[in-house]
């Protein structure tokens, strides 16, 4: 036997003298009354120092310890790797490659909003969004109806603001929407884009492109007061090489009015405020451009305009002039609309008619929609574009419409007057 000094631990030996110095295996003596409830209640044997019985040996515990750590170090591993795993699967996923164009002008546009600095492409959209704003309100007082408005976004950037009336008291349906592009071209539409933009690069497979418009389209109810359509837009495509510049820009835009009955004095009024809006900026801008209008609105088919004109460009770059003058003469075209228009309507919005001349105006108004679904290279766009908002393109259609099988005017009517201007354009100014 050992010394009565030695650690004794109890218990039936399962392998090697134990590691812990002075500890020898022995068999376990009987259960007391006290040791005998413990073993009861926990099915264990209570480890004692022989020289101590009623306080566990020291020796003994950490000898425990040991058999404890194994199960210790798995169970902190557990709760280890699971921290790692929820942190990969939780945590934003590192990017390779650099952000989108539609990416940065959202991060510029929510640090430091847009300012006289930024480029063209978040100006002009500050700019008609300013101007949709004035726009909306001023209808909205003329009629006395307020406009729904739609916010929507696309997925791959941009989006737009969609405001649209219907069954007003002055206006059968008006729309007056915003629209904001980021998009990528794909080679064919760069290849078809340089016979008028040669500084588009002919070499790559694709172009990030930005694209930014205001269009309208006010269809009255009364038959003597004339549909209008107006249009203003900027389209840019990014320098692949460096997408802090762009590629290629231009400016398009324009505005016209359709009536269904003819007034000379409200055409008149018209084409002078285009015109003298065109002469702060170069004067040859409105009879080159009223010229452009009437071909571009022209129903083939039928062989006759659209209405009585307007002015219509497309394609304004740097070879026109400067960008901050082809900006400043968009500005202006924009800002002239309010007083070439609304005086017309509240001219003629509440002027008599009858069956016979809402007749007409349904006649017109398929007219109307011929060209825009025919022919109209804006409708043909936005319908051609991915992940386009079809309601806000189509917009532009009348609530209600008509086609007649072989309808001809009467004979010295106004309504034959009407085709004869629309087939030969007038110079109005």
């Amino acid at each position: 036997m050992a010394s009565s000094k030695a650690l004794v631990r109890w218990g039936p030996r399962r392998g090697p003298p134990s590691p812990v110095r002075g500890i020898h295996w022995a068999q376990p003596p009987p259960l007391g009354h006290r040791h005998r409830l413990r073993f009861l209640a926990t099915g264990k044997r209570a480890l004692r120092d022989p020289a101590s019985p009623s306080r566990p040996n020291r020796a003994l515990k950490s000898q425990s310890n040991l058999v404890w750590a194994p199960y210790l170090r798995i169970s902190v591993g557990i709760v280890v790797c699971g921290s790692m795993i929820y942190s990969m699967l939780t945590s934003p996923v590192e990017r390779t490659e650099p952000p989108t164009v539609a990416e940065r002008d959202t991060l510029a546009k929510r640090e430091s909003g847009i300012t006289p600095n930024s480029p063209m492409r978040l100006r002009m959209e500050g700019f008609i969004k300013e101007q949709q704003s004035v726009i909306v309100q001023a209808l909205e007082k003329l009629d006395g109806t307020k406009f729904r408005t739609d916010t929507w976004n696309r997925p791959n950037g941009g989006g737009g603001i969609s405001c649209v009336l219907q069954d007003g008291h002055a206006f059968e349906k008006a729309g007056v929407n915003t629209s904001i592009v980021y998009g990528t071209l794909p080679r064919p539409a760069i290849q078809k884009m340089r016979v008028n933009h040669k500084a588009l690069d002919p070499d790559v497979e694709s172009l990030e492109f930005f694209a930014a418009g205001l269009s309208m389209v006010l269809h009255p109810h009364n038959p003597m007061a004339p549909t209008v359509h107006l249009n203003y837009r900027y389209f840019e495509t990014v320098d692949p090489k460096d997408k802090d510049k762009s590629n290629a820009w231009w400016f398009g835009g324009g505005t016209d009015l359709t009536p269904s009955y003819l007034f000379d004095e409200d055409a008149i009024h018209f084409h002078r405020t285009i015109k003298d809006t065109c002469d702060k900026h170069d004067r040859a801008y409105y009879p080159r451009f009223k010229k452009w209008c009437d071909e571009y609105f022209s129903v083939k088919h039928r062989n006759e305009t659209r209405g009585v004109g307007g002015i219509f460009f497309d394609d304004l770059d740097e070879e026109e002039k400067d960008q901050e003058q082809l900006f400043s003469f968009v500005q202006d075209c924009l800002g002239a609309f309010l007083p070439s228009y609304l005086p017309l309507v509240e001219k003629r919005k509440d002027m008599p008619f009858g069956e016979k001349e809402k007749e007409w105006q349904q006649v017109r108004r398929g007219r109307y929609v011929e060209f825009n679904l025919v022919h109209d290279r804006g409708t043909s766009f936005g319908l051609n574009t991915p992940g386009a908002r079809v309601e806000s393109i189509l917009m532009s259609l009348p609530l209600t419409a008509r086609w007649m099988y072989m309808h001809e005017p009467e004979k010295g009517s106004r309504e034959e007057r009407l085709v004869n201007v629309l087939k030969q354009p007038v110079d109005w100014v």
